[in-house]
């Protein structure tokens, strides 16, 4: 079946990016990782109903960065910047689960969250206002209890392993070979 002008080399294309061996592969993989790590998200709020808290909106900016970042790489293809930016989108990943850990740690009780997490601190003197107040400007969602959880983890969790598995599968991907026209 032919594939009319030009889709030849769209194939090519398409079938490099999906292979491990080739250039592209590390782009490809931070541009749909992070791609589906959102989209996973915003399904969960939007078709589900389960409200991020601050936490949860601070993991989707790294991951929205390496995801640029690695459709910037491919767009650009395996010359030039394409090293960088896939490294980037790797530190990107990393990032995010960084905030994911810190997230698990304050849903776990292990330190406390940031202060837009919690309602701030009344003395004993506090008068009847300042604790409406109190309670009507707490958070909505709490960072330190989890809206969902599967075999004891947290979203925050499962982000933590699936952004900390990304981001070191990328700085792998792009080791640098061992001899110059050999394999890794």
């Amino acid at each position: 079946m032919p594939l009319g002008p030009g889709g030849g080399a769209r194939y090519i294309i398409l079938m490099e990016m999906l292979d491990p061996t080739a250039g592209r592969f590390p782009a490809a993989l931070a541009a749909l990782a992070a791609g589906a790590a959102l989209a996973i998200a915003f399904t969960a709020q939007f078709a589900f109903g389960l409200l991020p808290c601050e936490l949860c909106i601070w993991q989707r900016w790294p991951l929205a960065a390496a995801g640029a970042l690695g459709l910037l790489a491919l767009i650009l293809g395996p010359r030039g910047l394409f090293r960088p930016l896939c490294l980037l989108a790797a530190l990107a990943f990393l990032a995010t689960a960084a905030i994911a850990g810190f997230h698990v740690g304050v849903e776990q009780k292990w330190w406390s969250g940031t202060a837009s997490c919690a309602p701030p601190a009344l003395g004993a003197g506090a008068t009847l206002d300042e604790l409406r107040e109190s309670i009507l400007g707490q958070p909505v969602v709490r960072c330190d209890e989890p809206a969902w959880t599967l075999f004891g983890i947290s979203m925050a969790g499962y982000n933590f392993l699936f952004s900390l598995s990304m981001g070191g599968l990328l700085i792998w991907l792009l080791r640098p070979a061992k001899h110059p026209g050999t394999a890794r």
